[in-house]
Parts: C-alpha cells; structure tokens; sequence
C-alpha cells in the first residue's frame, strides 16, 4: 500500500531587484566590461604586429674538460709491473743479440782457422805415398803432385782433382787420398799390374788384363807369359780374351805359362813350360775351366793337351 503523498510547501514570493540606483561595485564592472569591449574592437579594428623571433644563440666548440687530477690514493702497482716487463723484454732482447754476436764470432774464427791459416796447412813432411814405388809407375810425378799442395790448409785440398791427376799417369790404376789432421796427407796408389808381354819389333810391350800399356822392354820380364797376338785393331778382341785368360790363372798355374795364342776370340790356347798345351776356348766360365784343369793334372798321367773349351766335357789326349 503506498504511502499518501505529502503535501506541497507554498513557494514564497522573491523581493524584485531594486531599479533605482546600481552599487558601486556593479558601476565598476559595468565600466571594466565597457573598456574590454572597446579594447577588443580597437584590436578588431588595427592589423596585428608581428612579435620579434629572439635568434638562437650561435655554438661554437665545446670545450675540452681538462684532465682530471691524478688522485694520490689510486694504486700504481700495475703501471710499474707493465714497466718492469718492457724492460726485460729489453734485456733479453739484448742478450740475444749480444749471444748471436758471439756465436757468429766464434764460427767465423773457427772457419778462418781451419780453412785459410796456417795452424791446419799441410806440411810436406807428413806426405806419405805407398804404391808407387814399382817400375810401371811414375812415382816421382806422384810425390810432385802430392808435394805440390804444401802450405795449403787440408780444408781446402782439392783431393778430387788430384787424384784425377795421379790416375792419369802411367801404371796407375786407381788411388786413394786421405787427410792426416791436423798436417798429415795419405796417398795410396794402387798399381796395374802386367801379366803379359806383346812381341812388337825388336821389344816386348807390357800389357795388363785391360790391355794397357805399361811400357817397353828389350826382353821378357821374368815370370811374364808372351803373348803371341797382334797389337792391330782387327786382333783387339783376340788380344783381350788372351788376356783374360792369363788374368784368371791361380799364380801356381801362371806361373808356369810360357806362351800364349789366340787366332780368335774364342780359341786361346797356353802352353806351359812344360810343353803341356792347355786349350781354353773363350773368356766364358773362367772359374769352371780352371778347376777341370786343376783336377786333370791331379790325376796325372801322360798327357800333353787339354781342352777344356766345353768344360762339362773336357778331353785330354
């Protein structure tokens, strides 16, 4: 059920504002809102002045701060150690310097020494030849070759070209030079030997087992075989198998070879001087012939030739 209304309050009557004079305080604003209005139509009235644009002020380059006081407190431990590296970095720099100098010193001193004084030169006292001392050699020109390098520090012998020298001579084979430190030089000739001598004219020409001619002689070397070949070109390979022949006798069996032929190549043939004739054949299996030979003289017998040109099948008459 709703309440019943409640009953309305009679408005009173507001008093009419008075008409006949204004406050003072309202003749003061009429007058300050009459200046405003003649104020704004003045401005309506005139154009506006542009108000003046206060410039940027120019920027130069700033200023560098200047550095900063060192401040005693901070720590220098580690700008002293970086200091105390640089300079050992120094020192060893300096050290191995100083050390290569010295090892450069030392090896150019030793060089010196050994190959331009005199401490180390040869001394023609101490020059030994063995070898040469046989006729088919030329054993002065050998000491005047090896003589001849006296006063030369032994570094600096040329040995090469000396031996070249000395195995060119005659009835040298080969040799062999050795520096004696500190003044000393060692030649070892090795000499050829002849095992035969060729008929030519009047004399007898010495021959080794390669052919080379060691010299001349009016007879035959005691204890040498003649060998009865041409020295011509056409009877060269004849004259070699002969002496090859004589070459690979044992010296009891060379020893008693009188005399040696060969027409060819291929048919050498010795006879001893015991009139027994020995027919070799060629130069092939020298070692095999040889030992048929020993055994057929072991056996002994009358024989007077052997031939042993096909040694498997060796005949005797």
């Amino acid at each position: 059920m709703r309440p019943p209304p409640r009953p309305r309050t009679p408005e009173r009557p507001r008093p009419a504002p008075a008409a006949s004079s204004a406050s003072p305080a309202g003749s003061g604003r009429r007058a300050a809102g009459a200046a405003r209005s003649a104020g704004s139509a003045r401005s309506a009235a005139s154009p506006a002045r542009p108000r003046p644009v206060a410039s940027a002020p120019e920027r130069g380059p700033r200023p560098v701060p200047a550095p900063a006081a060192r401040d005693p407190r901070v720590s220098t431990a580690m700008a002293d150690r970086l200091a105390e590296r640089s300079a050992m970095r120094r020192h060893r720099s300096w050290r191995t310097a100083l050390v290569v100098v010295l090892l450069v010193g030392l090896v150019g001193g030793a060089g010196w020494v050994v190959g331009w004084s005199d401490l180390l030169a040869l001394d023609a006292e101490e020059v030994t030849v063995t070898g040469a001392d046989v006729p088919v050699v030329d054993g002065e020109r050998v000491h005047e070759i090896a003589l001849g390098a006296a006063g030369t520090p032994l570094l600096r012998l040329d040995t090469a070209g000396m031996a070249a020298e000395i195995r060119s001579l005659r009835g040298v084979k080969d040799v062999t030079l050795a520096r004696s430190w500190p003044h000393g030089l060692g030649v070892v000739v090795v000499a050829r030997e002849p095992v035969a001598a060729v008929p030519d004219g009047t004399d007898y020409v010495l021959l080794d087992d390669e052919g080379v001619r060691l010299g001349r002689r009016a007879g035959v070397p005691e204890g040498l075989p003649v060998v009865s070949v041409p020295l011509e070109k056409e009877s060269a390979r004849a004259l070699q198998a002969a002496l090859a022949v004589v070459a690979a006798l044992p010296p009891g069996l060379s020893a008693r070879v009188e005399q040696v032929s060969a027409r060819t190549q291929d048919d050498v043939e010795t006879v001893l001087r015991d009139g027994l004739s020995i027919r070799w054949g060629g130069a092939d299996r020298l070692p095999l012939k040889v030992e048929v030979v020993r055994t057929l003289r072991a056996v002994g017998g009358d024989v007077a030739v052997i031939d042993v040109s096909s040694p498997e099948l060796p005949v005797t008459r």
